[in-house]
């Protein structure tokens, strides 16, 4: 991918379509959510029941997304894909009936709520594995940050468009929209032309080999240190910085003194600030190991700075950042996920990347709420970017670790002396993935002295994981 193309991944047909099918798809999305929110707030006059319909919707990540993942190790994606667009649209419609209707009232609001969120858990192994058929190895980074980027626009959209016509007619409408919209993703999965793209990752045809079941995800997770431990920082950095609208929150109606306008001010903040991650995340020519602690530790420490900050302009000015660098986090993780794993297990690695956020967000909402009220939000915001920045630091050093544990040899590397592949050489000295070879380059074994060779990384997956 060449430096600077922030949207190298359009260049692929497939890739363009389905863009453009999602963004449709996410919009209607948001448009639901809000639909529902307003529908349960309305109904019951409850923030908790609001809330309690939105853990319907995620709960069952934690149960079913392991299994979503076997599946999208073991099945093609193209039918399931199709089917689950389908029960969602049945499903928005149900809502849109309840809402016109009034039959079944809440209840059933909360069991299509379940429902949705059931075949979302499934779905989401099966649609990643499918989206990274659509584009080379080379621009799969960009393609995952492009996709934040189509999330982020269209949540605002989605959201914007959705808080008018939620006032001028009701959430009926928007539940209806959103079922039209899952039309857009069965003409784009139609459209699709699969195995066009040299160079992809693998896709799943039918009748190709499988290993194993969810025990065996866990059993192929447990032989990955590098990626667990990926997986465990971004737990934290999730769980403790990731929560904003716990925080925003906390910080509005306290020290800020913000109300509830100021809340939607930082809101919009925060989520101007995932789009200029996204962008950024867009332009990187790789997505590595070490973008993943920088990114930490950019995050962490603008979080100690934003429980410092003496009013809602600055604070809207740190927010901004830690939002970009948050999205910088997932896409690199995601990116990772992708790329480093076996690609007989890459749905269930998925899967368990879905259920990391999940886990991350269920605990760490009630954990930074409960501190903000009895510490004081500033004091939250403190010490968590404090754990997060400790936590990151210890994830660089292990990962460091793991990246010597990796090579088949234990060969001596001379230190180049011109200056200016000395500074190559020490840019080259960045975390990699394990299971990373080293072999002899022989065209060069013989320019240096003996008893030292110059080594080329290669990764398993056929290319250096993190450039």
């Amino acid at each position: 991918m060449a430096k600077g193309a922030t949207f190298a991944a359009l260049r692929h047909r497939n890739y363009r379509i389905w863009a453009l099918a999602g963004f449709v798809s996410v919009i209607g999305t948001w448009m639901q959510v809000l639909g529902v929110n307003w529908y349960v707030l309305r109904e019951t006059g409850s923030a908790t029941s609001m809330g309690f319909a939105v853990l319907l919707q995620a709960a069952p990540t934690l149960l079913l997304s392991v299994w979503g993942g076997v599946l999208a190790d073991r099945l093609p994606a193209r039918p399931l894909l199709i089917a689950a667009q389908v029960a969602h649209a049945a499903l928005a419609a149900g809502l849109a009936a309840v809402a016109l209707t009034g039959v079944g009232g809440l209840p059933l609001i909360f069991a299509i709520s379940l429902a949705t969120g059931a075949v979302s858990a499934i779905e989401g192994p099966v649609m990643g594995r499918w989206a990274s058929t659509l584009v080379d190895r080379e621009t799969l980074g960009n393609a995952l940050a492009l996709g934040s980027l189509t999330n982020s626009a269209g949540r605002i959209l989605g959201m914007s468009l959705g808080a008018v016509v939620v006032a001028a007619v009701g959430p009926a409408l928007l539940f209806g929209i959103n079922a039209a919209s899952f039309a857009a993703v069965v003409l784009a999965l139609f459209a699709v032309r699969p195995g066009v793209v040299p160079g992809a990752p693998e896709s799943v045809t039918a009748g190709g080999p499988t290993r194993g079941g969810a025990r065996a995800g866990f059993a192929y997770l447990r032989g990955q240190p590098v990626l667990l431990l990926a997986l465990a920082l971004s737990f934290v950095l999730g769980s403790l910085g990731r929560n904003y609208q716990v925080t925003m929150a906390a910080m509005s109606d306290g020290p800020l003194a913000a109300g509830a306008s100021g809340y939607g001010f930082l809101s919009t903040v925060f989520a101007v600030g995932t789009v200029l991650g996204a962008l950024v995340a867009a332009r990187r020519r790789s997505l590595g190991y070490r973008t993943l602690v920088v990114a930490g530790l950019l995050a962490s420490g603008l979080q100690i700075v934003a429980g410092l900050a003496p009013g809602t302009w600055s604070f809207a000015a740190v927010i901004l950042p830690i939002a970009a660098a948050a999205v910088v986090i997932d896409t690199t993780v995601g990116t990772r996920a992708q790329l480093d794993t076996d690609a007989a297990m890459r749905g269930r690695v998925l899967a368990a990347l879905a259920v990391t956020g999940s886990v991350s967000a269920a605990v760490g909402a009630p954990l930074l709420g409960w501190l903000a009220e009895h510490a004081g939000p500033r004091q939250t915001l403190v010490l968590a970017g404090a754990v997060a920045a400790i936590a990151t630091a210890a994830a660089a050093v292990a990962l460091d670790r793991q990246r010597g544990r990796g090579a088949a040899l234990a060969l001596v590397v001379p230190r180049p002396r011109h200056p200016v592949r000395r500074a190559a050489f020490r840019a080259a000295r960045i975390v990699r993935p394990a299971g990373a070879v080293c072999v002899i380059a022989p065209a060069e074994a013989g320019a240096v002295r003996p008893g030292a060779v110059r080594l080329r990384e290669l990764a398993t997956t056929g290319q250096v994981a993190n450039r």
